[in-house]
């Protein structure tokens, strides 16, 4: 069974909330899911996923330093990642939670990982102004039934 999992940050319980939203609708579809604050994560850990679901909240236009900071020290997979399915999620208070999805995703893209985008709702990855409201809880689980599906495709190749 295809492995996903999903790391967070959460100060407030925003983006916790969204990350237990799209684990759900994850599992609905019937993969093996993970989620877990990114100070319980091992870096090891990404190799064991088919998938890897990263979100945020947004801090200066950018993610968070624990984020970050998990986030660098997996240049020590370097190439390992690449092929595996990856997306992003963030929060914000006001604004800039497309700029956060951004620098989320590039480290991403630099491991070579595979990133759909949604062309009917948040293009880059779900994202809420403060807390999660119903719309933006229906939107996380889109979002985890399309991730689902994508991970189903490529790992079963």
């Amino acid at each position: 069974m295809a492995k996903v999992l999903i790391v967070y940050y959460s100060r407030t319980g925003n983006t916790e909330a969204m990350a237990t939203a799209i684990a759900n609708a994850v599992a609905e579809e019937g993969l093996d899911v993970v989620c877990k604050k990114v100070k319980d994560v091992a870096v090891d850990e990404l190799l064991e996923a088919d998938g890897l679901i990263v979100g945020s909240p947004t801090y200066y236009g950018t993610m968070a330093a624990p984020v970050k900071q998990l986030l660098d020290a997996s240049v020590k997979h370097h190439k390992k990642l690449d092929g595996k399915v990856g997306a992003a999620f963030a929060t914000a208070e006001s604004m800039g939670q497309e700029t956060t999805l951004f620098s989320i995703l590039q480290a991403l893209l630099i491991h070579g990982m595979i990133i759909q985008g949604d062309p009917e709702a948040d293009y880059y990855g779900v994202t809420s102004i403060e807390k999660p409201d119903e719309q933006v809880l229906e939107k996380c689980q889109r979002f985890g039934q399309r991730f689902a599906t994508l991970v189903k495709r490529v790992a079963s190749k």
